[in-house]
Order: C-alpha cells, then structure tokens, then sequence
C-alpha cells in the first residue's frame, strides 16, 4: 500500500508538530495564573503566547532543517520530517523556521517596548537557544544538553517572563511553577529522545537519553515526572 503523501498546507502543519505546540502555550498560562491579582492585561498576554509560540515552531522547523541536512531523520520514528521525507526542501524548511523566529522576535520588541527593554536580551538568547539545539557547528542537542536548556526556556523564562510582562516583577510563585513547568518540557523531551534512542545512536546524535543508555534515561524521565509533580504540589 502507498502512503498518502499530504498536501502542501498539512506537511506543512505536520511539520510543525502540533502535538509538541501545548508545552510552548501552558507555561504562558501558567504565568498569566502566578500574576493574579494583577487584573489580566489581555494585550501583553496575547503578545507572551505569539513569542512562546512561534520560537516553538521555529526550533521544530530548524530542528527538521538540521537533522534532515545532517542525515540524523534518516532513521526516525513519530512525526513527519519535511527534508528528510523529501516533501520539501532544506532551504525551505529554514526559511519556515526563519521566519517563525522572526514572528517571535517583532512580538518580543512590542512586547518590550511595553515592559522593559532588558527583555530583548532574554528574547535573544532565547532564539539564539532555539537554533541552536541542532543548528550550528556544535549543537548542544546533539551533546546531551537538551534539557537543562528546555528547563530553562519553556520553564523558567516562559512562565517567570509571563508573570514579569503583565506584573513586571518575578516572584517567587512563578519561579516554582516555572520549574513545574520547566521538568514537565523536560520530561516530553526525555520521552522523544527515549523513543528516538536506536537512530540517535547510529546517527551520532548524543542525547541525554543515548549518553545513559535506556535503563537509566527511564529513571530520569520518572524522577523529571516526580519533580514536575512536586514542584506543581508546591505551588499550592
């Protein structure tokens, strides 16, 4: 039987993995919960939600990019690979993931321009985060970094940056919840990497997952799902 080969909109969506889009959005709302009872600023929410969102989208479309060109998508399972099934070129791919990182970038200026300009440098280092997990001559995705970076970006600075931009203070609520949120992206990664550990491995991809091997990558997805709990138990 031939696979059905999906139109230009759907490879297209597919190849954002939707699936993978809630762990960009639910930090934004978890954020949004730790700042009450400021009175919900709907404008700078909207703005915190595009920015998760699109550097989401741009990290799994530069993702796709670098694996394909790498020949590391070869081997993989899950979700659609756009250059590595051939549905659309490397240059395209990066162009998508581009101009996803630009979307982020004009609504993190906005959103500075109506907080704090210190928020670029976050932003940037954010995007710079986002190319750089398997983009670049030394991806840190392909060191077994992956995670502290996610902890960091989808944990901390989304939720934390979420309560800063509609109270502009930090407090120590949203650092914990960011921390939940922070090991529960983990935890999603550790589960794709476990899934993706025989490919890596041929493919020279040194994941956290592959650096353990599967016997102890299964305790550390439990212990980040355990932490994820705790730390969301700690909030209340």
């Amino acid at each position: 039987m031939t696979a059905t080969v999906p139109g230009r909109t759907a490879r297209w969506v597919a190849g954002a993995r939707p699936r993978t889009l809630p762990a960009s959005l639910v930090p934004v709302a978890v954020g949004a919960a730790a700042a009450r009872p400021v009175p919900t600023l709907w404008g700078r929410l909207a703005l915190c939600a595009v920015v998760a969102l699109a550097l989401q989208v741009g990290a799994n479309y530069a993702n796709d990019y670098a694996d394909g060109v790498r020949g590391t998508d070869e081997r993989r399972v899950g979700p659609i690979r756009l250059v590595a099934s051939g549905l659309a070129t490397p240059s395209m791919v990066r162009a998508a993931a581009l101009a996803s990182f630009a979307t982020a970038a004009a609504a993190g200026v906005w959103l500075a321009a109506l907080t704090s300009w210190w928020l670029i440098a976050v932003g940037a280092a954010a995007l710079a985060a986002g190319w750089g997990y398997t983009g670049g001559p030394r991806p840190y995705g392909y060191l077994g970094f992956g995670e502290p970076f996610v902890f960091v970006f989808f944990g901390l600075v989304a939720t934390a940056g979420t309560t800063y931009c509609l109270r502009l203070q930090v407090t120590a609520l949203s650092l914990l919840a960011g921390a939940a949120m922070g090991f529960f992206s983990c935890a999603l990664l550790n589960a794709n990497n476990l899934r993706d550990i025989d490919g890596d491995a041929l493919a020279g991809k040194r994941t956290a997952a592959v650096r353990l091997g599967r016997p102890r990558a299964d305790q550390l997805y439990v212990a980040l799902v355990v932490a994820a709990f705790a730390s969301s138990i700690a909030c209340g």
